[in-house]
């Protein structure tokens, strides 16, 4: 794996050596307050850039608004210590408007034992880190497995029971969500609706990676979703005060719109989100169902 950062403006290493500053003293706060021995001893064994920083293909969009997310890939010595509870502080302390920082950071935590376990299964997204990835942290003995290759076969298996798993129970969100709208039930409505985005989004990241990090996070899941197809940027709209704050009412709503009295979402936003909400699904559903061709072709040639 490459450990050069030579590639990037100074302002972005500078960032990154801030970031990892940022995971580690997070960590050894949430390790100070544990008492069994497997987590108040549990070691960050690397830190890892993956993704557009990595490769040198990042994108700064201000007249779009898009900006390119630095790709974090944590490895610890135990599964336990991939619990959320762990990260909340570091994920609060990476937040844009709450850090100092300017560049969005995503990072996912993974134990080493999973990481090989992945490389084992002929998993691409960790495959494509070992061959991109950029070493920040590293402990020395701590070592990846080479990566097996993935037959087609096994392939085209495992994305068509993900796509027929994940676009299924999206569409039950979706049609739950239109009937509590016929009810007048918006607070529920806006609380399946999320729950359809996040399971298309999961959708097109287990059909295109077969990966998919464990989150309710949509503003994380999006972020993740777009570049890997461009279509999937047209779903959400967010030119105007109107599209980003709908969007935000949809991310809210996992928690909000089931636990607190002042979440409050209008039909007018809702009518808004229920069209974007059908256009993501016809983006996925083409996106996904062309992956699926593609592998059958690649396994009929075999």
């Amino acid at each position: 794996m490459n450990k050069s950062l030579d590639h990037l403006p100074s302002l972005k290493r500078a960032e990154l050596l801030r970031v990892v500053d940022v995971l580690k003293a997070s960590f050894a706060e949430a390790m100070s307050t544990k008492r069994a021995d497997r987590l108040k001893n549990g070691r960050i064994l690397k830190i890892i850039l993956y993704g557009s920083y990595a490769r040198g293909d990042w994108v700064h969009d201000p007249v779009g608004r898009y900006f390119s997310d630095f790709d974090i890939l944590i490895v610890v010595d135990h599964e336990d210590l991939t619990d959320s509870e762990v990260w909340d502080a570091a994920l609060w302390r990476t937040t844009p408007g709450v850090s100092r920082l300017r560049t969005p950071v995503s990072f996912i935590v993974h134990s080493l034992d999973d990481v090989n376990r992945q490389l084992e299964r002929g998993r691409s997204f960790f495959a494509d880190i070992l061959r991109e990835g950029i070493v920040l942290e590293d402990t020395p003995g701590a070592k990846f497995v080479m990566p097996e290759e993935l037959s087609p076969k096994v392939a085209l298996a495992e994305v068509e029971e993900h796509f027929e798993e994940w676009f299924d129970s999206s569409e039950g969100f979706r049609d739950t969500a239109a009937y509590n709208v016929e009810k007048g039930r918006l607070k529920l409505a806006a609380f399946h609706l999320h729950q359809a985005t996040e399971h298309l989004y999961h959708c097109v990241l287990l059909v295109l990676t077969l990966y998919s990090p464990k989150s309710h996070n949509l503003v994380f899941l999006r972020r993740r979703c777009e570049p890997l197809d461009g279509r999937l940027q047209d779903a959400f709209p967010h030119d105007t005060k109107f599209e980003r704050r709908c969007f935000e009412l949809l991310r809210a709503a996992y928690v909000k719109a089931r636990y607190s009295k002042h979440y409050k979402i209008t039909d007018e936003e809702l009518f808004w989100l229920t069209e974007r909400v059908n256009v993501l699904s016809g983006q996925v559903k083409t996106i996904c169902e062309e992956r699926v061709v593609a592998l059958r072709a690649r396994v009929e040639a075999a």
